[in-house]
């Protein structure tokens, strides 16, 4: 049983008892389930941004703790005070650190668009992201069949949400569907972990020319960026490389202006 299985296994019950505490019909009272979303696809476009997706997350099952005690409020403000074109906040709580309330205050203190990062495996999870004020749900094709990302996709859609959808394989990249416009290529393979680059070009250069490819996991450099940017993706997710730190909120500032700066020089 890899990690990725023992998460949706977690996730499956985890979802059963929300269901029972936190009804459907409790959601669509939400402030924030009728209000309009912010596009994800228009801000990575952006000029005047960075096409940075700044993570807040606390640890992972592969680092272990990375940032306990570090500030939603203050680190996401300064995320977007960088120059980040979005942000991505982790929900899921046993293997991640992450709660709801993280996304709910990230909204309450940012106007910019923002990804639920969690292990969406029902419809249930889709509405409980609008009902806390996500933009934009992560699906990941590993855990999901392409009925499944068709499926959550319309619901999503309907809610006037956009979607992430997560591919490392080719087998996975066969589940991607034209109504999704947002992909983001994990260069880490979720079962061991290893990251590999050439492996996520080579599956960014199948998908159509209106694709918007985000490049997720293991960036940590400036000049990784580049290269992307030259083989057609158009935004990053970075979490671990600016969480680490002690201001995560400094370092992508410090990252964001390296950036433009090479991005001016070539």
């Amino acid at each position: 049983m890899t990690i990725l299985d023992e998460i949706v296994a977690y996730k499956r019950k985890e979802v059963e008892e929300r269901e029972a505490t936190h009804p459907i019909k409790l959601l669509e009272q939400s402030l924030y389930y009728n209000s309009e979303c912010v596009s994800l696809k228009k801000y990575i476009l952006r000029e005047d941004k960075s096409g940075i997706i700044a993570e807040f997350k606390r640890k992972s099952p592969s680092k272990g703790i990375i940032n306990a005690y570090a500030d939603v409020e203050k680190v996401t403000i300064g995320y977007m005070q960088a120059g980040a074109s979005a942000l991505s906040v982790l929900t899921d709580n046993h293997f991640f650190g992450g709660k709801n309330e993280d996304l709910i205050t990230a909204r309450k203190f940012n106007f910019c668009p923002i990804l639920r990062k969690d292990f969406t495996i029902s419809e249930y999870q889709i509405i409980e992201a609008k009902s806390i004020g996500a933009d934009a749900i992560l699906l990941i094709a590993a855990i999901l069949t392409k009925e499944e990302i068709s499926r959550f996709s319309k619901l999503a859609f309907q809610l006037g949400m956009e979607v992430l959808l997560e591919v490392h394989t080719q087998e996975e990249l066969d589940k991607y569907i034209p109504e999704i416009n947002l992909v983001g290529i994990n260069n880490r393979n979720l079962k061991t972990f290893e990251v590999d680059f050439e492996n996520s070009i080579r599956l960014a250069n199948q998908l159509p020319k209106n694709t918007i490819k985000i490049a997720e996991s293991g960036i940590s450099n400036p000049q990784r960026i580049a290269e992307l940017k030259s083989h057609g993706f158009d935004g990053f997710l970075i979490g671990e490389n600016f969480m680490k730190t002690a201001e995560p909120e400094v370092t992508a500032k410090k990252f964001i202006k390296q950036i433009n700066s090479k991005l001016i020089l070539s």
